[in-house]
């Protein structure tokens, strides 16, 4: 399994924006087959922190998703909008309450 961690920070004028792009991205992953993937978003407190949890069965759903039109088009809109640079951090899964993927 690949695990990753984005965390990020946008300009205050484009946290909805940021939020409608999400979206415009989750509805397209959601016509995939969701039993190889989970992909979440989270907003911090302060609004303008976002932060990105995806969970691949594998390296080719992984490319798959990441090449959907959507999602490349919002990175390249939240690339402009940004206070810092992503925080990407690959993470190590060690376990769950319930299983992730089918087998």
């Amino acid at each position: 399994m690949i695990a990753v961690q984005v965390t990020y920070t946008v300009n205050d004028a484009y946290v909805n924006t940021n939020k409608e792009m999400i979206e415009a991205f989750l509805t397209d992953f959601r016509k995939s087959d969701g039993s190889q993937f989970l992909y979440s978003v989270f907003q911090t407190e302060d609004r303008k922190t976002f932060i990105h949890i995806s969970q691949y069965k594998d390296r080719s759903i992984q490319d798959s998703l990441l090449g959907t039109p959507s999602f490349l088009h919002f990175q390249e809109q939240r690339d402009q909008n940004l206070t810092s640079e992503p925080k990407i951090e690959v993470l190590n899964f060690i376990g769950s309450s319930k299983d992730i993927f089918d087998n």
